[in-house]
């Protein structure tokens, strides 16, 4: 991944605010910490750091909330939401929403997924000539697969009977709703690395209602087929969201040590102003 240093007018901006600022003691840690290992051997193993870091916090928070959800199901009745939320995806079918929620279900699935991901983290490092766009994009596509596997090894939870599904049928465990997190995670960190580029609000708002709405989509559709219970697409968006938060971060932290202020500024640790 690329260190070069951007030019001051050209900054990494979401909304007006240089993503490179970190005004939290916190955050004023993680980006030292971060400096230093990319100071002592290089800028990707720092972010593949934060990575693995990330992830880990990410993978015990999924696990803790999904162990929790498995205990409190059937005494506080939280799955009493899924049955009038798929009575109300029964009466919302149609030939056509069914063939759009069909085509969201084969472009977020298995095949069409990766290569969304892969496509699209190749067209980004292309156009800005580093693979740092391609690795983060990569990275959130194979944590959201990861968190997958883990919640369907943990919660072997049964998809909506048949006769209340429409095709195309799934037959894997139901919990978490891993086309829900897939996009939760992948556009996400899409929507994040096109907005650092933008200079018109305009074009930042509409690509973020554009991933938002995608998201929502997705997970709608799951319900709306029968494929999940609402409970397992909440959870979806809640750990995809979660584990976006984590590669947009550690992606923060990899622009802000490649920025030139950031060595001088970690000198004192102490110190009341933020690091630009």
């Amino acid at each position: 991944m690329s260190m070069n240093e951007d030019h001051p007018d050209d900054a990494p901006t979401i909304f007006g605010k240089d993503v490179r600022t970190w005004t939290s003691p916190p955050g004023r840690f993680l980006v030292c910490a971060h400096h230093r290992i990319a100071h002592r051997s290089s800028a990707g193993t720092a972010s593949t750091l934060g990575l693995v870091a990330g992830g880990v916090v990410v993978a015990v928070s999924t696990a803790a909330a999904i162990t929790v959800y498995d205990d409190v199901t059937g005494r506080f009745g939280v799955q009493r939401l899924d049955a009038p939320a798929l009575r109300l995806g029964k009466r919302l079918r149609s030939p056509a929403a069914n063939t759009a929620a069909g085509t969201i279900a084969r472009l977020f699935g298995p095949i069409g997924m990766p290569l969304l991901t892969l496509g699209a983290g190749s067209a980004l490092a292309l156009r800005r000539r580093r693979a740092e766009p391609l690795g983060f994009v990569t990275a959130a596509g194979a944590g959201s697969l990861a968190m997958t596997l883990l919640g369907k090894q943990l919660i072997h939870r049964n998809r909506p009977p048949h006769r209340d599904a429409a095709p195309p049928y799934e037959h894997s465990p139901s919990f978490p709703s891993g086309h829900t997190i897939n996009a939760a995670s992948v556009m996400s960190v899409l929507a994040y690395l096109i907005i650092l580029r933008q200079r018109r609000r305009r074009g930042e708002v509409a690509v973020a209602v554009g991933a938002g709405a995608t998201i929502a989509a997705v997970g709608a559709s799951r319900v709306l087929l029968g494929a999940h219970w609402f409970t397992d697409v909440a959870m979806g968006w809640t750990a995809g969201f979660g584990w976006a938060t984590a590669v947009i971060t550690t992606h923060r932290l990899h622009l802000t040590a490649a920025h030139r202020r950031t060595q001088a500024n970690c000198e004192d640790q102490h110190r009341t102003t933020p690091i630009t």
